[in-house]
């Protein structure tokens, strides 16, 4: 009598390097809720009971934003963190902050990961090739699965330009096509199953565009889907951010691909048993770092986070301390979704680096009214494209010293209805100094005059809250949609 195989995949995806439990933000009933979660230790455990369970049905990927994000993991360019891979034994990953310390220093992390990075629009300028593989096939209960990765593609376009020194990426949907019918036609897979850091709202169009695919492991966008889409009969999936949750998708595979699935989000809580082997790893990766890391410089009155598209407590905090070190007219950063949720209480060290872990340098620029006009509406276009395929960014980008007024359904470039610096609508032909951090708070094309500061962003920050001793950055409608 003929039965459908069974399989599992457990996903992680945009841990950000956060090893060990650390507060996170839920809403339960209309309120916000803070609990603790999270933790590789406690991510091995939930891999081990599946594979007790299926002992050789279940297939482990990481979408990738893994190797950066932590203080420890940051400093050693995400080396610190690779014995905790390794010994979750996954089979393979895929990759968009791990560019940041340059292809260079990846190639390293993945020469010493005991599997492989994937991404089928990933190339070297010099010859064209792939800097990694695109695809793999592996074989697991009794089914043989093609795995094709898809790094996120705005690396070059939109990020710092060492991040992409000697590659160049594609979307990575031309090539999709090629490699699926491979897998089909002469691999002869059961499964095709695409690992992508690309986002959930450009994994669905990818889904309806693209077919052959049986399941889309999405990343990126940080969205905690409590239940899969499925496009074009394509099961999609996402699980959250920072660990605090892995998907677990069990399917059944016929002679006709998936004829049957069922899909648990598994929040990762402090009444997990960490595995010990993993808590021993963790320990040694914090114990140099733990005395300094766990420093309290002051106080939050709010609890600080990132989770808001348009404006969010967490980065009103950095802004406000750069106006405060500055004296700028206005202030801008990156929307930046990863960070870690501060509750309402004591700050410390750590958490001022999990803010901004790349800790750069505090810089400012003069802009006309003009080009700062034409910045935002970049931005919002970046943001809210109705092609997801040209959304090119996290978050709305972080504004204060402004407040503007916007209609998102505007074609590109019609967005902002009225904007406001202080409390005087816009001048397009004045001078404004504007305050920021990276170049993804102010492109290099705006502004003339740019310099860095001698001071860098922990540091600012650090003397702000200290300054303050109690910091309660308010939401103030910095961008608000009419």
């Amino acid at each position: 009598m003929y039965e459908p195989k069974r399989l599992t995949i457990i996903q992680m995806n945009d841990t950000h390097a956060y090893y060990d439990l650390h507060p996170e933000l839920f809403l339960e009933n209309g309120k916000e809720v803070f609990r603790d979660c999270g933790g590789y230790a406690r991510i091995a455990t939930i891999l081990k009971e599946a594979r007790k369970e299926k002992p050789d049905g279940v297939l482990a990927l990481d979408n990738g934003d893994t190797f950066h994000g932590t203080y420890p993991v940051v400093q050693s360019k995400g080396e610190a963190l690779v014995p905790i891979m390794n010994a979750l034994q996954l089979d393979a990953m895929t990759a968009h902050w791990e560019y940041a310390y340059g292809p260079k220093q990846l190639e390293k992390l993945v020469h010493y990961l005991k599997y492989p990075l994937l991404a089928c629009n990933c190339y070297l300028k010099q010859t064209d090739e792939l800097m990694f593989p695109s695809h793999m096939t592996i074989e697991r209960a009794g089914l043989k699965i093609g795995v094709i990765g898809i790094a996120e593609h705005i690396v070059d376009k939109t990020m710092p330009p060492e991040f992409s020194e000697g590659v160049y990426f594609t979307r990575g949907t031309e090539e999709l096509p090629h490699i699926i019918a491979t897998l089909r036609t002469v691999d002869r897979v059961d499964l095709v199953v695409v690992l992508s850091h690309f986002g959930f709202p450009q994994d669905v169009k990818l889904a309806r565009e693209v077919d052959g695919i049986d399941i889309i492991l999405s990343g990126h966008t940080h969205h905690t889907l409590r239940k899969p889409v499925v496009e074009n009969d394509t099961i999609i999936m996402q699980s959250g951010c920072h660990g605090a949750h892995v998907g677990r998708l069990d399917v059944e595979v016929g002679f006709c691909g998936v004829e049957h699935f069922e899909h648990r989000l598994i929040e990762v809580t402090e009444e997990v048993t960490p595995d010990p082997d993993v808590a021993k790893l963790v320990t040694e990766l914090e114990k140099p770092y733990k005395e300094k890391l766990d420093e309290v410089v002051g106080e939050t009155g709010v609890a600080l986070h990132r989770y808001g598209q348009l404006e969010s407590t967490m980065d009103n905090f950095l802004l406000e301390a750069l106006l405060w070190e500055t004296e700028a007219d206005v202030a801008f950063s990156n929307g930046w979704r990863y960070g870690a949720p501060i509750a309402p209480g004591p700050i410390t060290m750590r958490d001022i680096w999990n803010i901004i872990p790349t800790n750069p340098p505090v810089s400012v620029v003069m802009l006309t009214g003009a080009e700062i006009l034409s910045m935002l509406e970049e931005n919002l276009e970046h943001t809210f494209a109705a092609d997801p395929y040209e959304q090119m960014g996290g978050y709305m980008k972080r504004c204060l010293g402004l407040k503007m007024y916007v209609k998102l359904e505007n074609p590109p470039g019609m967005r902002v209805q009225d904007l406001f610096i202080g409390d005087e609508r816009l001048d397009r032909e004045r001078t404004y100094k504007g305050a920021f951090v990276t170049v993804q708070g102010v492109p290099k094309k705006y502004g003339k005059n740019r310099s860095n500061l001698t001071v860098r962003a922990v540091d600012v920050l650090r003397k702000y809250v200290e300054e303050c001793q109690v910091v309660s950055p308010r939401l103030r409608g910095t961008v608000t949609v009419v």
